[in-house]
């Protein structure tokens, strides 16, 4: 137990040595006007703040109300600016430019179950035999990219690079999935040598037979197919889940509202008897479903939090943002604040009628994906 103790002790006392012979031999910066924040602990930063919720944007919001719309934020010893307004969405968007979510049934893995079967229907053509090995990565790649770890705190020391798991776990993750999809890459191309029907009627298949005629202005390779089918299971399965689970949630939650999305599917397909085809679907009127869906996408964000780095120092409501500075626009606080939602707090799907805001980017006070800002 002593050794243990001394061990941990040297590692404390090493770091912080460290820190502050950085400090003492690299020359200061000309003083900025930086934006306000709660106060900072040695190391830690401003983390101490964010730990007393489990959610950290719920943690940054609640800061926000006493710091203001434009926040710094120190993680470890990387400053953070998190931005809680809309306006600075197309501060974002410029950055962005310049640098070119009886018996009980547990719904939420029955609908993710149901989601990525879907997304390896149309990618693969098949239920894929390497699914769940898949999935699993997946899931632990997730767990690893929302886990605020201190090799990412402190990305200058090396000693608590080496000593941190999360960098080795999460390379053991891509090097999994990367081995996953190479194999079903390879499947796939045996298949379509062998006129195999089943192998020409998937998304990756119209990749791999692009990439034989060679009539792209680029060449695709199998690190491009690779990387588009990994973007794919990453990005849609784990968002559309998500999104799937709390419309059901808010939905349960209020029975008109559930009655109401009920009666216009139910009259949509009023004498429908056989299979209904995506056609149908196509035809149908879901105007009123599609509200309950940004209503949903509004309050439960699949991306809470979208984040960038400067690439340079610029000027923000008047405050300087220094180079190599992450920036966190809060997308779940934007969707939530009252400036811009009457009864922000409120499920209203109704609030979507008879307007055209929509989640494609153009309305920044309702971001739920991003939309590459």
């Amino acid at each position: 137990m002593e050794k243990v103790l001394v061990a941990v002790a040297v590692v404390v006392v090493s770091v912080i040595l460290s820190k502050l012979i950085k400090c003492l031999l690299v020359t200061k910066p000309k003083k900025l006007k930086l934006p306000p924040g709660p106060w900072r602990l040695p190391l830690i930063g401003s983390m101490h703040h964010l730990i007393r919720n489990p959610l950290p944007h719920r943690a940054m919001r609640d800061l926000a109300h006493k710091h203001g719309p434009l926040m710094m934020l120190w993680l470890g010893e990387l400053p953070t600016v998190v931005r809680i307004r809309e306006e600075v969405a197309r501060f974002m968007q410029s950055l962005a430019t310049s640098a070119a979510g009886g018996t009980v049934v547990d719904l939420s893995k029955m609908i993710s179950s149901f989601v990525n079967d879907t997304f390896v229907m149309e990618s693969i053509g098949s239920r894929c035999k390497y699914q769940d090995e898949y999935l699993d990565a997946l899931g632990t790649a997730i767990e690893l990219i929302t886990e605020l770890s201190v090799a990412n705190i402190f990305p200058s020391s090396r000693l608590l690079q080496n000593l941190s798991t999360v960098p080795r776990r999460a390379m053991a993750c891509r090097d999994r999935m990367t081995r996953i999809v190479g194999q079903i890459i390879r499947e796939m191309k045996e298949g379509m040598d062998r006129g195999d029907k089943a192998s020409n009627e998937s998304l990756i298949s119209v990749l791999l037979s692009l990439q034989k005629e060679a009539s792209l202005p680029i060449e695709l390779t199998d690190d491009i197919v690779m990387g588009l089918m990994i973007e794919l299971f990453g990005a849609g399965s784990d968002t559309s889940s998500t999104t799937l689970t709390w419309c059901m949630t808010e939905l349960i939650r209020y029975p008109a509202t559930m009655a109401r999305a009920q009666a216009e599917v139910r009259e949509a397909f009023k004498g429908k008897t056989t299979t209904i085809t995506e056609d149908d679907l196509a035809r149908a009127n879901h105007s009123y479903l599609k509200c309950v869906v940004k209503e949903a996408l509004r309050l439960h964000c699949p991306l809470p939090l979208i984040q960038r780095r400067c690439r340079e120092t610029c000027q923000v409501m008047g405050y300087d943002i220094p180079k190599g500075t992450w920036v966190f626009l809060h997308v779940w606080a934007i969707c939530r604040d009252a400036k811009y939602w009457e009864d922000a707090e409120e499920f209203k799907p109704e609030r979507f009628e008879n307007t055209n805001r929509d989640y494609k980017g153009r309305d920044y006070e309702f971001l739920p994906f991003g939309s590459d800002r």
